[in-house]
């Protein structure tokens, strides 16, 4: 009786080393500017070609401004990384999605959306948040520089076997919970190292309750709870969302595979290395207050205290409190920020900028907030002005950037200031993440919604119509 990722993996096993590691082959290796460099030159040192260029995509997300995108980029150092991973693709004969093709965008929103990634498949990427694929059914994970390097020389990689865990949620989420909420009250429970070496399967009612974009979300936050990867089963819905993508098979091919992806589920007695459950009901709107992902709360709630605390944990805990300026104990519940960020491989794909638009509608921007909407990809913001909801943004005071990472980390010009308070959807909150000194509270677009337009951190179910 196998898991899902059991049969996935597997199908990929080209040897085992006795003792050692196992040659996994991969189907698919998303390449972007910033892990890529090291890889390529280590070819052309040894005279050697991408063994499988046809398996390789590669496009700029990380360093790409969002604006002014028909300029040369300013910033030196993101204008040599993003020339360099041209010139690359171009002398290896890769497929290359420069800034303002209309494939462009950040690599784990163009991936699914354009019918790339699909199950069954392994996936990697020289980024840790390549777990998003797993949403698709796939078996996706981040690797190193030096491993992106041999998959290109020989279309596999070395991988020691993770254990397997299954996490299931019961029951469905309530008003105003997203998958963003779901992801960061797991991690609240299981803290930043509660999966690791593990490899997560999601399931569940509240799990198949979510869309495609949600799942995606959700997958995309396994790493932050120190997993290898996490993924969902494929079902209808998935098979729904690939149909008719560019990159999608078509007619027989179709058949064919959407006979295999079928297959592709735990059998009903598989047993996990661990199970952990969850129940839905528990789960309300979430924001953190700290310096890591686990550092999160219901909105309602208040901030612990350091009663139980032992003298590590406290000298840490206090650590983070000083960074952020927060108090032990306190409620976050009007509390003024500076920022709103809406974007990221985590959250910004159409669903989200629908979400947010949801809540902002008939509103006005607060004037103490700054606030970056970022589409995940061209065919996001494309969606976006087709569905009118630019207008809807555009009357209630806020502007649309152009695709990139943007605001998540600061690789590019959209920094948050020193001691700026930021409500962003995006998936870290380390200190100096988004900036030098600027301190981050990680939500779902409703929090971030509610956030902007009030200029307060507000409870967005007092808001949903």
């Amino acid at each position: 009786m196998n898991t899902l990722f059991d049969k996935i993996w597997d199908a990929h096993v080209v040897q085992k080393v006795e003792d050692g590691p196992t040659q996994l082959y991969i189907d698919r290796l998303y390449c972007h500017e910033v892990t890529s460099p090291q890889a390529f030159a280590g070819l052309r040192e040894r005279g050697i070609k991408c063994f499988r260029p046809e398996k390789i995509f590669c496009m700029p997300d990380h360093n790409t401004p969002t604006h002014d995108q028909d300029k040369p980029i300013e910033d030196p150092i993101s204008k040599t990384q993003v020339d360099t991973l041209a010139k690359n693709a171009s002398d290896f004969g890769l497929m290359h999605f420069g800034m303002l093709n209309k494939k462009n965008g950040i690599i784990h929103v163009v991936g699914p959306e354009r019918g790339l990634t699909l199950p069954g498949m392994t996936i990697v990427c020289g980024d840790s948040h390549t777990s998003t694929h797993g949403a698709m059914g796939a078996v996706a994970f981040g690797i190193g520089t030096s491993e992106v390097e041999t998959v290109m020389a020989s279309q596999c990689i070395l991988q020691t076997r993770p254990k397997t865990m299954r996490i299931t949620v019961d029951g469905k989420l309530g008003k105003g919970v997203t998958a963003k909420d779901l992801a960061l009250y797991m991690m609240s429970k299981m803290t930043t190292s509660g999966a690791t070496g593990y490899f997560v399967e999601y399931a569940g009612e509240a799990v198949r309750g979510l869309s495609m974009e949600g799942r995606l979300t959700l997958c995309n936050l396994s790493i932050e709870m120190g997993a290898r990867g996490g993924m969902v089963a494929p079902d209808e819905k998935t098979f729904e969302y690939i149909k008719g993508r560019e990159y999608a098979p078509q007619g027989e091919a179709w058949d064919k595979a959407l006979a295999y992806w079928k297959t592709l589920k735990s059998d009903e007695n598989a047993v996990f290395d661990k199970e952990v459950r969850f129940d839905a009901a528990d789960i309300e709107p979430m924001i953190t207050y700290g310096t890591n992902p686990g550092m999160g709360m219901g909105i309602t709630q208040h901030i612990p205290t350091t009663e139980d605390m032992g003298e590590a944990a406290k000298a840490s805990f206090m650590k983070s409190m000083d960074y952020m300026g927060f108090q032990p104990g306190e409620s976050l519940l009007g509390k003024k920020i500076d920022y709103v960020f809406l974007g990221a491989c985590t959250n910004g794909r159409i669903e989200d900028f629908r979400a947010f638009a949801s809540l902002v509608k008939g509103h006005k921007k607060a004037e103490n907030v700054v606030a970056w909407l970022v589409p995940g990809s061209w065919m996001v913001d494309e969606q976006i002005r087709e569905e009118g909801l630019d207008k809807v943004l555009e009357e209630a005071g806020f502007a649309i950037r152009q695709p990139g990472c943007s605001a998540c980390l600061a690789m590019n010009d959209d920094k948050v200031p020193a001691g700026k308070y930021a409500v962003s959807t995006s998936n870290r909150n380390f200190e100096g993440r988004q900036g030098p000194g600027s301190r981050t509270l990680l939500a779902s677009p409703l929090v971030a919604a509610a956030a902007a337009v009030t200029g307060v951190i507000t409870d967005p179910r007092e808001m949903i119509k």
